[in-house]
């Protein structure tokens, strides 16, 4: 009983010792709190990143797919090679797939026509970031957009190439003020004039692919804006049962071979991507983000480990008179030893603590302008108090065990 008696003494000793020295804990607590906010903050950013790219993409399912000439080309410093780039896929070819292909599937065509314009009306104009696409009236299904206003394509449009044009949400809060009806009304992109018949949703503008930028107009129109160069088109395909997903790739790689003419021995010229594959490029690329994160963490808590130590020893030598007193009245080097790792490892845990909060006020920071809910990085949260335990312990171990082996008599002694 008289041991136990002597633990919670010792526990009660080392945090009236703590709140003896506040300025000196404070400033320490203030180390640890910095790495531990390095560690969460970034970490609790990466995982709303990663929230919000799935949430982003989502809509577009995990049985849609594209055909396209190549990879995605989605890299971080520099890390990873150039995707392969194959022949161009024609209009004919992706008009071809279109026609022939019988698997349960909605398949759309589109282009790029610029990633450049500048979109005015009246005395209104964008910045010259606006994506221009052609497309047909199944692109909306399969590219995941919805409309917020308006209509899609007609078939008569269509098959006219009639200057009608949807337009994203950020281009409609740019051109018509005081929430002005923006159906019908003629706009200028680059050289051409169109009239809008649909908005979009907005879509945000994750990973930088500029949802809200996008003007979509007919496929035979834009053909007509390309008229004199060979653009690549892309065929996307979205399984409409759902598990799907892996036949209709394979019966549409069988029939795009079929339609280049490969032989079976040959490589397929072409690249297929599932609707995902952006979100999962990117993901892997913030594995690099993550390590830099941990490594700042690490850089910072190890010096701040250093600076604990150092204060401990400061600690030892300051209360050398009371350690030798305690263990003249029957401490052992055992108590002692706990005293002083308590104290070191109560230290990091409140930086710990404060380091968390701050952490995941920084990093909800980041989620709410990304529009992703509250997170809560529990794993993370554990680990971090982990490591403040272990912080503790190995500043705290030297100085705990130098106080444990001092002589009682010289202690007394010391002035």
């Amino acid at each position: 009983m008289a041991v136990k008696m002597s633990q919670r003494e010792t526990i009660k000793i080392s945090l009236q010792s703590i709140g003896a020295n506040r300025l000196r804990t404070f400033l320490t607590a203030l180390i640890i709190a910095i790495g531990i906010t390095a560690l969460i903050g970034i970490l609790t950013s990466i995982d709303a990143m990663e929230k919000s790219l799935t949430e982003s993409f989502s809509a577009m399912g995990s049985n849609s797919f594209n055909i396209r000439n190549r990879g995605l080309d989605i890299r971080i410093g520099g890390q990873g090679q150039r995707p392969k780039a194959y022949p161009n896929i024609t209009y004919n070819e992706a008009v071809a797939f279109q026609n022939e292909f019988n698997f349960p599937a909605l398949v759309s065509i589109n282009v790029r026509v610029t990633g450049g314009a500048t979109v005015k009306f009246e005395s209104e104009k964008t910045n010259p970031n606006i994506s221009v696409q052609g497309s047909d009236q199944n692109f909306l299904e399969t590219g995941g957009y919805k409309l917020g206003l308006g209509r899609n394509f007609t078939e008569r449009e269509l098959e006219l190439g009639s200057s009608v044009v949807i337009i994203g949400s950020k281009i409609k809060s740019s051109l018509f003020k005081n929430n002005e009806d923006p159906l019908n009304k003629v706009i200028t992109i680059g050289g051409s004039r169109f009239t809008i018949i649909g908005v979009l949703e907005d879509k945000g503008a994750s990973a930088g692919m500029g949802g809200d930028n996008t003007t979509i107009i007919p496929l035979p129109r834009a053909r007509a804006l390309l008229s004199g160069s060979a653009p690549s088109y892309v065929i996307t395909v979205m399984a409409t049962k759902p598990g799907m997903a892996d036949a209709t790739i394979g019966e549409a790689t069988a029939l795009f071979r079929n339609i280049r003419g490969l032989a079976v021995k040959e490589e397929s010229n072409f690249e297929i991507t599932k609707s995902d594959a952006i979100v999962q490029a990117l993901m892997s690329n913030l594995a690099y983000v993550t390590a830099g994160a941990i490594v700042i963490a690490a850089i910072t808590l190890i010096g701040a480990s250093i600076g604990l130590m150092n204060i401990m020893l400061v600690s030892v030598t300051e209360r050398t008179r009371e350690i030798g007193l305690r263990k003249a009245i029957g401490a052992t080097p055992q108590l002692i030893r706990r005293q002083f790792l308590t104290e070191a490892i109560v230290i990091c845990i409140m930086g710990g603590i404060a380091g968390i909060l701050l952490g995941l006020i920084i990093g909800n920071g980041v989620a709410l302008i990304l529009g992703a809910s509250f997170l809560v990085p529990w794993n993370w949260m554990i680990v971090g108090i982990g490591v403040c335990v272990i912080v503790g312990v190995v500043s705290g171990y030297y100085p705990a065990s130098k106080a444990s082996n001092l002589d009682p008599v010289e202690a007394l002694r010391y002035e």
